[in-house]
């Protein structure tokens, strides 16, 4: 079996691999770097679900793989505030699919003001960390939370989520 990953980028790879070995031990698993077709900063959910979704069709495809995985990072507007937030999404070449959220975390004022602004999120917080490529590291979450949850852990349960359709199939089929 090959799994296709719709990014090169090593915290979303490992979020991958960390519950995709668990359930197929010998399954091949390949990043390839595909286009999201959204924003670099996607503002919404449903924009970053989008984005997941075309990257999963885009590494599938791009490998004639068995099945592709995309993992987006976005914000979203809330009643009190923009939220951090992230989408998974899995396209099985039968047509399957499964989709996983990651927990939401309120961003602090002055970083909503950037984003709102047109910066994206990984830049704003490479900027206010001192730091350089956060978002290949702890990300915008790990930072937040001083890294008691860091961004390939969130992606990781995201994951986790969206393999549900594939690993308890006999819960999703129709009775």
């Amino acid at each position: 079996m090959i799994i296709a990953i719709g990014s090169t980028n090593p915290v979303k790879v490992t979020a991958v691999t960390t519950h995709i070995h668990h359930v197929w031990p010998e399954v091949q698993v390949v990043p390839v770097s595909v286009p999201s077709g959204v924003s670099a900063m996607p503002m919404s959910d449903a924009e970053t679900i989008t984005g997941a979704q075309n990257r999963a069709r885009a590494a599938r495809q791009a490998l004639d793989a068995d099945l592709g995985i995309g993992l987006e990072g976005g914000v979203h507007p809330e009643l009190f505030g923009l939220v951090l937030q992230g989408w998974v999404a899995i396209v099985a070449a039968d047509g399957r699919t499964g989709l996983g959220g990651c927990a939401r975390l309120p961003l602090p004022e002055h970083i909503t003001r950037r984003v709102q602004n047109g910066e994206e999120l990984g830049h704003v917080m490479d900027d206010v960390m001192g730091e350089h490529n956060t978002k290949q590291k702890g990300g915008a979450v790990g930072a937040l939370t001083n890294n008691l949850v860091v961004r390939g852990e969130a992606f990781a349960t995201a994951v986790a989520y969206a393999l549900a359709p594939f690993v308890s199939p006999d819960l999703y089929s129709n009775r």
